[in-house]
Order: C-alpha cells, then structure tokens, then sequence
C-alpha cells in the first residue's frame, strides 16, 4: 500500500509541477530560449552528454555498489526538475530561458532516457516502451497540456492553476514523507557506502563545469543552465526502476539520495548565481 501511495504521489507531483508550469507559459517565450543555438547546444551536450558520463566516470572510480551505481547513472541521465522555475527566480536567471529548459530536458529525457538505460543499466529488464510510456504521461504531456490550455483558454488556465498548485503542494509533502517512511533505514545505510560522496562530487562538478564552461552565454543564462543541470528530476529516473521487475532497493534509495541533494545544491548555487548578478 505504501508503495502505491509513493507512485501515485510521485505521478501527482511530477505532473502536477509540469501542468503548473505551462498553465503560465507561453510558448513563444519558451521559444525565445530554444532559438539561441548557443544555449540549446549547450543544454544537450551538458544534459545528456557530461552529466552521463561524468555518472559513469564516477561509477569506475569509486568503489560503488552495484544498485548504488545504477541509481547515479539514472540521476545522470535526468536533468532539469520541476522546480526549476523557482530556483531560477532566486538567482535573477532568465525566465524565459527556464522555461527553454524545461522543454529541452522533458523532451530529451522522454527520447534518450528509454534508450539509454539498457545500455548504462542492462541489469534493469524493462524494455524500451515500458520506460518511455509513464515519462510521456508524466512529464511530456502535463507541460504540453498546461500551454495549450494557456494558449487557447488564458481565463480557463487562470482558474484551474491555482487548484494543481494545491494538489501538486500536497503530492509533494506526501513524497517527501513517504520517502522518509520507506526509505529511511536505507539513508542510514548509505553512510560509509561512498553513495552520498559520490552524489557530493556528481553535483559540485556538474554545477560548476556547466556555469564555468559555457562560454558566450550572459550571465543570467548561463545560471538557467548550471540551475538546469544541478536540478535533476528524480521522478523520471525512478521511472525504470518502477518499470522493471526484482530491483535492488539501494538503486531507489540512490535516487531518492538525490532530492535532498539536490535541493542543497541548487540553493547553494541560486545563492551564487545571485551574487553573480549583483554584481553585474
């Protein structure tokens, strides 16, 4: 039962989060972004290229277990979380280019996730199409609903928003609950198992590389980007492991390892990237 309760909890926040976000978007905004050649190359190689391989450069170097491996290569191919807007607000990035970012990683994760996992995961046996069904509901559709309902009916978005901030408020305090219930002896076991070192490293240098490295952006872009790539949506990557059958516990743990991660990082670097503006 409380299994059930965390992937209906899991579904409501991820869609919800998603639906929130395009009941106030406009699609040419979000085009704005995606027009910048320069930032949407970048959103790729650092999204689905150096985040990949820097989770499996990880995987070689530290003595991870196995499962634990697993859940850091399913957080590697997942950037950008739902949050993403709000973290971007506190460090005065572009909102427009947030909203870019979304886009480009619902979209990138929804193709490469499936493709991916049989061969940086083989021991997970769900096949393709198991993966990338629940990540179109969940994370493609709720984004492209929410901006055609914006589009179409503004005055229909306006109202009906107000009610998904709710309901996504209290998916969100029930995930986080659950994911104590569920999980918390597992937490407890991940010390002095290199999972939590090995999170600290994947965030600092991801963060870092993707602000440092990306070269002709402004400032508040390049902070949409590294906000981008420190965020990474820990719903999607549990999304094979739901799909797959006999999986190790500690791989789910790994994952869910990674919201309070995750969650200090980007404040950390929001806090940054805002001083960064400052003084620009």
């Amino acid at each position: 039962m409380l299994d059930l309760l965390m992937k209906v909890s899991l579904v409501l926040f991820m869609a919800g989060s998603l639906l929130d976000m395009g009941l106030g978007l406009k699609l040419r905004d979000a085009l704005i972004g995606l027009r910048d050649v320069r930032f949407l190359g970048f959103g790729l190689v650092f999204g689905f290229g150096f985040g990949p391989i820097l989770a499996l450069i990880l995987t070689w170097v530290i003595p991870l277990e196995p499962s634990y491996a697993i859940g850091l290569l399913l957080i590697g191919l997942t950037p950008c979380a739902p949050f993403l807007p709000g973290m971007v607000t506190r460090a005065h990035g572009d909102m427009n280019y947030a909203a870019a970012m979304l886009l480009l990683a619902a979209v990138g994760t929804v193709v490469i996730l499936p493709l991916a996992v049989p061969f940086v995961a083989p021991s997970l046996t769900a096949d393709v199409w198991s993966i990338a069904k629940p990540l179109l509901v969940v994370v493609l559709l709720p984004l492209i609903l929410g901006i055609a309902i914006f589009d179409r009916a503004p005055a229909a978005a306006a109202t009906i928003r107000p009610i998904v901030k709710k309901v996504t408020a209290a998916a969100t305090i029930a995930v986080l609950i659950l994911c104590a219930v569920l999980y918390g002896k597992g937490f407890v076991s991940t010390f002095g198992s290199y999972a939590i070192g090995a999170q600290i490293v994947f965030f600092t240098v991801i963060t870092a590389a993707s602000y440092l490295l990306s070269g002709g952006l402004s400032q508040s872009r390049r902070s949409v980007l590294a906000l981008g790539m420190c965020t990474r949506n820990v719903g999607a990557a549990m999304v094979p492991l739901f799909s797959a059958a006999a999986v190790d516990q500690s791989a789910m743990i790994m994952v869910v390892l990674g919201v309070p991660m995750q969650l200090i990082f980007s404040l950390l670097a929001a806090r940054w990237f805002a001083r960064d503006a400052r003084k620009q």
